[in-house]
């Protein structure tokens, strides 16, 4: 978005200015800090909380995120995927653990019903960090995790 672009390093003066605030939305924020909630405010970039998840249910949560970026369902979508939305009882080899996340079956949904829509594009998962578990089951866990959603978004259902 350009944003802070002159406190950037030099070496990221090629990156180009492509997003755009009223095509940014995040789902299952549940731990925003003050600058973040700044930039939210400020560039009015739609954001659903767990407390959306919970009381409209995920589906009608992923229905009101396409709503607000994509309303007539006719351009491409990028879906950058962080694992840490997910609870980290599920993905627990994660940076950014915050109890009350998406349970798993919703995080998958999520990648399921975009894939439905026919307009994701790309796809990037992040926030997967192995170095962090404490044993080898969380690595496993969360690795599982986040290959079943790639799979999901690629459109793999179970019937």
């Amino acid at each position: 978005m350009g944003i802070d672009k002159h406190t950037f390093p030099p070496e990221y003066s090629w990156v180009p200015e492509a997003l755009k605030a009223n095509k940014i939305v995040y789902i299952g924020l549940r731990d925003v800090d003050a600058g973040e909630k700044y930039y939210l405010r400020k560039y009015n970039i739609p954001a659903f909380t767990m407390y959306h998840v919970d009381k409209y249910g995920i589906g009608k949560v992923v229905d009101m995120a396409l709503d607000a970026v994509n309303p007539d369902r006719k351009f491409p979508v990028h879906m950058s995927y962080d694992v840490d939305a997910i609870d980290p009882s599920f993905v627990p080899a994660t940076g950014t653990r915050v109890e009350g996340g998406l349970t798993l079956r919703e995080g998958l949904f999520i990648a399921e019903d975009l894939a439905q829509t026919g307009l994701l594009a790309s796809l990037d998962i992040v926030e997967t960090n192995p170095l962090l578990a404490e044993n080898e089951t969380h690595v496993l866990d969360t690795v599982s995790a986040a290959c079943a959603i790639g799979r999901c978004a690629l459109g793999e259902t179970l019937l």
